[in-house]
């Protein structure tokens, strides 16, 4: 294959896929795996120039080798191999027209064309927001499963199928984006990873002084002034010449002779001394952190034995509509109060595939609305990317649709689009209402189908750890299954928000998260839903 060849061979590839690629990719799994094959052709592209390249050092050598064993044998006897005139034309034609074709064939730039191709390749790259959003992504990992820097550069994670580990140059990069997003905590224990492996041999490209000047001003910007100093006088005796190191050394000194200027009390003096090393991972805005991430885990789950009792199996016929009473669906309890049931066996494996076959080239970052604008936006705790399928685009989707009104019995015909989506690295959307608030009444105004009273949310793939929708109010967990689908009301028989249903996806710790999910409102379900006599009906 000549070169002009493989690099249009590749170009054609390459423009095959760049359809899905879009800016974000790490929210999305399945957008990511056309990296996949898209770092395959390059590997192919850069085995062809090896391949060239090495034909033509090739030629070059055997040139060379020849040219050896010829001037050792006219250089012994100059005149004498002279003398000979076929000898002394060749050595003319050489000078005058071998050598200067051996010149042409070594400045031959057999690489301008890889390299050309590959510039226009890299702006459909991942982007550094793409790696500091994955690298965010293994810190949400870490801080929601409770795993410590040493498990995940190891890569020991549950259900996995592949070994993947961190280098020291890896688990640099995810300290130095945590510095540069000013998380001094998480930069903390991803340079101590670095020192770990470094100590323990580990070749790599950075320098032990590079993590030790991060790790020094991480853990003074969260108050250890001492350890501070300390691990600015280690960076030192490695690197003397450290002008930061130095200017840091000075300003600790000087901040810690002001402390004691100031006759710190015993009790803070005894804090800073008895300071291990271990500082607490910041608070953030989410009030039930701690209780959903535990939930996350499986951890917490207030389903008690009396509660147990109350969760039944059966076969459900959606009040007898004729298209189930032949096959029902088998319906099994999740939760009793607010009722949370999950049908089995609704979607089958090749409806799933062909649905995400044609969500996936519509793919994009999901939004969520901000409550003060009401525009979409994205945000940092929605993770994942998102399309709306209508019932024009496949017969499939009006199927769905149509099984889903039989199973709840609402009509589809006020209800959302159906919506599906595919979680990325880390892929969650934190605790969230699927109703709009009283301080959110125009959210859904311009569908004119009032608010959303109930939410169907199919899983369409297993996930192998993670990726649960827990109820952090409820202290619920429910974790997915391919081919089931949970349902629920949003609003009480009154109309108003039913706020236990408050709920989140919790991040896919290791898997691929591909779900569909259709939001009822509230036109046309007045006689299939009757109201109720109160508020809190």
């Amino acid at each position: 294959m000549t070169m002009k060849r493989w690099l249009s061979t590749l170009l054609v590839a390459w423009f095959g896929v760049l359809g899905c690629v879009q800016a974000e990719v790490f929210t999305s799994i399945g957008h990511m795996t056309d990296l996949i094959y898209a770092e395959k052709d390059l590997v192919q592209s850069l085995k062809e120039y090896i391949l060239v390249e090495e034909a033509k050092l090739s030629k070059i050598k055997s040139w060379a080798n020849k040219m050896e064993a010829l001037t050792s044998k006219s250089a012994a006897d100059p005149e004498g191999y002279l003398a000979h005139p076929v000898n002394a034309y060749k050595l003319v034609k050489r000078l005058n027209t071998d050598w200067p074709a051996l010149e042409d064939l070594v400045l031959q730039d057999s690489a301008a064309g890889f390299i050309a191709n590959l510039s226009v390749q890299r702006q459909f790259f991942p982007t550094d927001e793409d790696e500091t959003g994955a690298a965010k992504a293994l810190m949400r990992l870490q801080d929601t499963y409770k795993l410590d820097p040493d498990t995940i550069s190891k890569g020991q994670l549950p259900g996995t199928k592949y070994q993947a580990m961190l280098s020291v140059d890896d688990c640099f990069g995810m300290g130095r984006s945590a510095y540069n997003e000013g998380d001094y905590y998480h930069t903390v224990l991803w340079m101590e990873q670095v020192l770990k492996q470094l100590d323990a041999g580990e070749e790599a490209t950075i320098a032990k002084a590079e993590a030790l000047d991060y790790l020094s001003y991480a853990v003074f910007q969260l108050g250890d002034l001492h350890r501070a100093l300390e691990l600015t006088r280690r960076l030192l005796s490695l690197d003397p010449s450290h002008e930061r190191a130095g200017g840091n050394l000075r300003y600790f000194e000087r901040l810690l002779e002001e402390e004691r200027e100031k006759m710190l009390s015993n009790q803070t003096e005894a804090g800073l001394a008895t300071q291990e090393s271990i500082y607490e991972r910041p608070v953030d805005y989410l009030p039930e952190r701690a209780v959903y991430e535990s939930l996350c885990r499986g951890e917490g789950v207030k389903l008690t034995p009396r509660r147990q009792k109350r969760l039944f199996c059966r076969y459900h016929h959606g009040n007898r509509t004729p298209q189930l009473l032949i096959a029902p669906f088998k319906e099994e309890d999740e939760w009793d109060s607010p009722h949370i049931v999950r049908y089995y066996d609704v979607m089958s494996d090749e409806e799933i595939e062909r649905i995400k076959e044609i969500a996936k080239p519509k793919l994009a970052r999901a939004t969520v609305r901000d409550p003060k604008t009401g525009i979409l936006t994205v945000a940092s705790y929605r993770v994942s990317k998102s399309s709306w399928l209508e019932e024009d685009d496949d017969p499939v989707v009006a199927r769905v649709n149509l099984r889903m009104q039989h199973i709840t019995g609402l009509t589809v015909k006020t209800a959302e689009l159906l919506q599906v989506a595919n979680y990325g690295m880390g892929g969650q959307y934190e605790p969230h209402f699927d109703f709009s608030r009283k301080n959110e009444q125009d959210a859904f105004k311009r569908l004119g189908t009032g608010n959303r009273v109930a939410t169907f949310l199919n899983y369409m793939s297993d996930v192998e750890a993670g990726g649960a929708t827990v109820f952090p109010d409820l202290g619920a967990a429910i974790w997915p299954k391919k081919g089931t689908a949970v349902f629920w009301y949003n609003l009480l028989r009154s109309g108003e928000g039913d706020y236990r249903t408050r709920h989140a996806a919790c991040p896919v710790l290791v898997g691929c998260k591909w779900v569909s999910n259709k939001w009822f409102h509230e036109r046309g379900q007045e006689f299939l839903r009757p109201c109720g006599s109160t508020e809190v009906d």
